[in-house]
């Protein structure tokens, strides 16, 4: 039996599409020219002009994207292929970590599990554990304030592979680089002048992700180190304390605080921090989107040895307002 969007790619190739598009290239050498609508991890939206296409995710090749923007905006000229579906484009704004600004292709939680784990660390201090995880290779993580909430005292174990085997290193010369506590936030770097570049993880969208879509968990619950667990999202808007947070129904236990909560896509889209403590399967996350503000603004939030308690970093004024303020 032919398949409808089958039928519908060979009227596109007759020129029906519009005439600025992009390109899904699909098994068996077919392609379809249109405008991307959507794109989920189990299909994809294009408006081929007359219809809407519905593609499953499974058929697709790669994409092949066409900008609209003009060269003298500092945008490719129209009809200029950007980039292949899955590809990692970091965002414009930021060096600092990566945020695709298209997902990748879903995958498997035991594919990406492989791929991911080396970037999820175990957070210690004299008086607890918690998780956390890699932005850049120069050592940089993510976990929560509360976690290291009072400590300057903070080792990181990292799980290294070699030789297919996993070699567990405790990291100790660790600095507290910025906090907000209100977000629950802290992010470290391992000052380590002998450390190799550490695996990393992107950075994905909260907002894009629908209720109900898979996604899953990394961490150190109860000290089990690289701990996996899988559920759906339940809620993006779940209120608490005046701030939104996601809700999921991946287990999350003490120990798992500042760990990531992952899409199919291998993204971060969550700092997991709390659950309900009566009741299962109500776990939260502090949506990516806190994070990158976060991180987008780290200077505002730099930790000050002389006021540790401190989330945010009152700069000098500029000199000219210091002037006129001594004089009057």
């Amino acid at each position: 039996m032919t398949k409808p969007w089958l039928l519908l790619s060979a009227l596109v190739g007759w020129g029906l599409a519009p005439a600025l598009a992009d390109t899904i290239e699909l098994k068996d050498k077919a392609s379809i020219a249109g405008k991307i609508l959507a794109e989920k991890p189990d299909q994809v939206a294009v408006d081929v002009g007359y219809t809407v296409l519905v593609i499953p995710r499974s058929q697709v090749v790669r994409i092949l994207r066409t900008d609209t923007s003009t060269a003298a905006n500092g945008f490719p000229e129209s009809g200029t292929p950007l980039v292949a579906a899955g590809e990692r484009v970091a965002a414009s704004n930021t060096g600092f970590y990566s945020a695709p600004n298209k997902p990748a292709p879903a995958r498997t939680v035991l594919d990406l599990v492989s791929q991911l784990g080396e970037a999820v660390v175990q957070v210690r201090t004299p008086s607890g554990l918690g998780s956390g995880f890699f932005i850049n290779e120069d050592g940089f993580l993510i976990t929560n304030f509360h976690v290291i909430e009072g400590e300057t005292q903070i080792s990181v174990e990292v799980y290294h592979q070699k030789a297919g085997q996993l070699d567990r290193k405790t990291y100790k010369q660790v600095q507290i680089v910025a906090l907000n506590k209100f977000a629950d936030l802290a992010l470290l770097r391992i000052d380590d002048k002998d450390a190799s570049r550490f695996k990393c993880v992107s950075l994905g969208s909260a907002d894009a992700l629908s209720v109900g879509e898979k996604v899953f968990a990394i961490g150190s619950p109860l000290g089990l180190e690289r701990t996996v667990t899988e559920g759906i999202l339940s809620t993006k808007t779940r209120e608490m304390a005046g701030a939104l947070y996601l809700q999921t129904t991946a287990q999350i236990n003490p120990g798992n605080s500042g760990g990531p909560l992952f899409n199919l896509s291998g993204e971060v889209i969550g700092v997991t921090n709390m659950k309900a403590a009566a009741g299962e399967g109500l776990g939260f996350a502090i949506p990516v989107e806190s994070v990158r503000f976060f991180l987008d603004h780290r200077d505002a939030f730099a930790y000050a040895n002389d006021n540790p308690g401190n989330p945010y970093r009152y700069l000098e004024p500029p000199s000219r307002t210091r002037h006129a303020a001594a004089n009057n």
